[in-house]
């Protein structure tokens, strides 16, 4: 029984982890390999509904609903974290296109999110500070009819390979903060855009890079919310994707943990098999308790979400508290396996992909600054 998921999503989250299975799994190391993402399975998870089903029917969603995103999205990721990127990236981008962005622009880009012919990137991070996220440098003018892109964002995931990206930049004065930030939809393919990519330690299917901006322009049309307004209005979003992120990377390190149950259950020393041993069993058992404790957490924030209840504080539990879990889940994962687990092989892409969520996406010291300023109101956290 699981009191978040009723037969339909179960039975969802069961036809998602064999699709997954039979075709995102086989191709896992090669991708971490060559760094090119299939674009042909990402087409084949658009034809299965499998990229952004919470998304309204006009759209081209389903409108299922954050549960039934979730339990797709840790389908995909217990075989492949990066491929699960496409999940995470198009569920972000997609609701915020859809909640904020011009119909004109919005439907054709969301039509093809979903059908899992484009690919969508968030560019927030820039050179001179990442946690500090309002306090933005890229600048953004308004020339007539447009608006005119010059700087660089940096740490995006998706960077060189994504279709149109979500940009905030600064529309205000600096000393205005996040309400002087506004946020715009960019097609890749504009002139004065170019990329770059760094040589990442994982996720690296997925990629990330810069974004060099100089004198890109926009229409008007193409702006995300409010002039000014684009940080506090855009960035409620960004609950949803924690949640995702948490089953994402503790998707990844079950995987793990089901492996190395059954590996030392048949591998036998001194005439007994490894589990007998309380030195191999106990940290296992100690792990699998946490994990499926994690899971249930980030279920509840997609099960609020879903309910149009607070869930801020909850998102920010899911996503510093599950990276640092499953990377440690997975590392004893890799210490039970030895020489095995050591070698370049599954086990010890999985530790190099969920490592950088402890970095990307919200480190866990802004994540419980978040917590403790839902806990105990913004006026007494004011840093």
């Amino acid at each position: 029984m699981n009191p978040y998921l009723d037969d339909d999503l179960m039975t969802l989250g069961e036809h998602a982890r064999r699709f997954a299975q039979g075709r995102v799994a086989p191709g896992f190391q090669e991708r971490d390999r060559t760094r090119v993402l299939d674009r042909e399975l990402m087409r084949e998870m658009g034809e299965m509904g499998f990229i952004a089903p919470e998304l309204p029917e006009k759209f081209g969603g389903q409108g299922m609903g954050s549960l039934a995103a979730g339990v797709i999205h840790e389908a995909i990721a217990a075989a492949d974290l990066s491929i699960s990127y496409i999940n995470l990236l198009a569920s972000l981008n997609g609701q915020i296109l859809a909640a904020h962005g011009a119909p004109e622009v919005a439907r054709p880009w969301l039509e093809r999110l979903v059908q899992g012919e484009a690919l969508l990137a968030i560019a927030l991070t820039e050179p001179r500070g990442g946690s500090d996220a309002a306090n933005l440098r890229l600048r953004v003018e308004r020339v007539g009819d447009e608006y005119v892109i010059n700087g660089e964002k940096t740490s995006i995931s998706a960077a060189d390979q994504a279709d149109g990206v979500i940009v905030f930049g600064r529309t205000g004065t600096v000393q205005s903060g996040a309400h002087g930030v506004t946020a715009l939809f960019v097609p890749t393919d504009v002139p004065g855009l170019t990329r770059s990519r760094f040589d990442c330690h994982g996720q690296r299917a997925i990629g990330r890079g810069s974004l060099f901006f100089e004198n890109v322009r926009i229409p008007l049309n193409h702006r995300l919310g409010e002039e000014n307004k684009g940080f506090v209005q855009v960035m409620q979003g960004f609950d949803f994707s924690r949640a995702l992120i948490g089953l994402q990377v503790l998707a990844v390190a079950r995987a793990a943990l089901d492996e190395s149950w059954e590996y030392a259950a048949q591998r036998e020393a001194f005439g007994q098999p490894l589990t007998a041993f309380q030195g191999v069993s106990h940290p296992l058992a100690d792990y699998d308790t946490q994990v499926t404790a994690a899971r249930l957490m980030c279920l509840q924030a997609l099960w609020l979400k879903d309910r149009d209840l607070p869930h801020s504080a909850e998102a920010a539990m899911c996503k510093w508290w599950a990276p640092k879990l499953a990377y440690d889940a997975i590392h004893q994962c890799l210490l039970t396996h030895g020489h095995g687990g050591y070698d370049r092989g599954i086990m010890e892409q999985r530790l190099r992909d969920v490592l950088g969520f402890q970095i990307g996406d919200g480190t866990a010291q802004i994540m419980k600054t978040i917590i403790a300023r839902t806990r105990a109101g913004r006026g007494a956290v004011p840093v």
